[in-house]
């Protein structure tokens, strides 16, 4: 009984202490003075009449590129399956507050863990329902296509089931991260598979950090089941991977198989069709936190550590 109260009581004094590292952490973040003003262009262009396409240019120059005739504009503001498309936007999104209070709390975040980030100017256009650019993040520039934002049953979207899933509101936090880390993660020279789930796995522990009330669902894009898969199956795709000589192979159909999005993951078996895609980044993931869990590292030294040292001083072994 006596060893049973002092387990507990270390138990108690390292939960406490996780809970005040964290509360500590989000109190810093909580006092960064910065506040985000969102420019809805989406609206402004289709809500200003034709006339006053001279004033709207003046107002947002950086959507009118050279070279197109006035013509393209007009044209595209009286469209009626654009405006359609508007008014679907403009029904989901006519208020944008909470979503603004939101990304205000991910660049606090942002500004915690990189103090020299300048905070953004937003902006929400309609685009051309390109999935690959749903978010850009340039600079001091984000911009979000809100068409892609409208719910994975909507009635526009004739996409693959895998990419409509990450069709929701709830994703546009997790994709400014994924575009955000494109400008943190340094580029490598290095091709192997490894490498290339490292990349994914910082991405996705920079969202561990900048989001940290998202569910592991979230920030892969995954539905629950497919986190249940991954970690049930944690064990296999790791054998299947070292048995197979994959880590260090510079095979970049490699990549298409395991990293990128997909309907399914393609180990050529039987259990294909019940793994979702991205596995290999999963698997980056969980030996990124490995990594963290076992050396004392900033984030930015995470960043810049390469595929094999971040891999041989992770200790990463599958859970099951």
């Amino acid at each position: 009984m006596r060893n049973y109260r002092s387990l507990l009581f270390v138990f108690c004094c390292l939960a406490l202490f996780s809970c005040d590292k964290k509360s500590k952490v989000e109190k810093a973040v909580e006092e960064i003075p910065l506040e985000i003003k969102v420019n809805r262009f989406d609206k402004a262009f289709f809500e200003t009449p034709p006339q006053d396409l001279p004033k709207l240019k003046l107002q947002y120059p950086i959507f009118f590129p050279a070279g197109n005739d006035d013509k393209v504009w007009t044209d595209k503001m009286q469209n009626p399956q654009w405006r359609e498309l508007y008014a679907e936007v403009e029904k989901k999104y006519s208020n944008f507050d909470s979503e603004t209070q939101k990304i205000e709390e991910l660049f606090k975040h942002i500004k915690y863990y990189f103090p020299e980030t300048k905070t953004p100017k937003v902006y929400t256009i309609i685009s051309q329902m390109d999935y690959q650019t749903k978010v850009i993040y340039a600079h001091d520039m984000l911009v979000i296509s809100l068409e892609l934002y409208l719910g994975k049953t909507h009635k526009f979207y004739e996409f693959p089931e895998y990419l409509k899933q990450n069709f929701e509101q709830n994703q546009i936090l997790p994709d400014i991260v994924s575009s955000f880390s494109k400008s943190k993660i340094p580029p490598s020279n290095d091709t192997s598979f490894l490498s290339q789930m490292i990349v994914a796995g910082k991405e996705l522990y920079l969202k561990d950090i900048l989001l940290p009330d998202y569910s592991d669902a979230d920030k892969m894009g995954y539905k629950k089941e497919q986190i249940t898969w991954c970690e049930e199956n944690e064990g296999y795709i790791w054998r299947y991977f070292i048995e197979n000589k994959m880590l260090f192979d510079t095979d970049q159909k490699l990549i298409p198989r395991f990293i990128n999005p997909a309907p399914f993951s393609k180990f050529y078996l039987e259990i294909d069709n019940d793994s979702p895609g991205r596995v290999g980044a999963w698997i980056g993931w969980q030996m990124v936190r490995s990594y963290m869990e076992n050396n004392e590292v900033y984030v930015g030294q995470l960043l810049k550590t390469d595929a094999k040292e971040l891999f041989e001083k992770s200790h990463y072994k599958p859970k099951k």
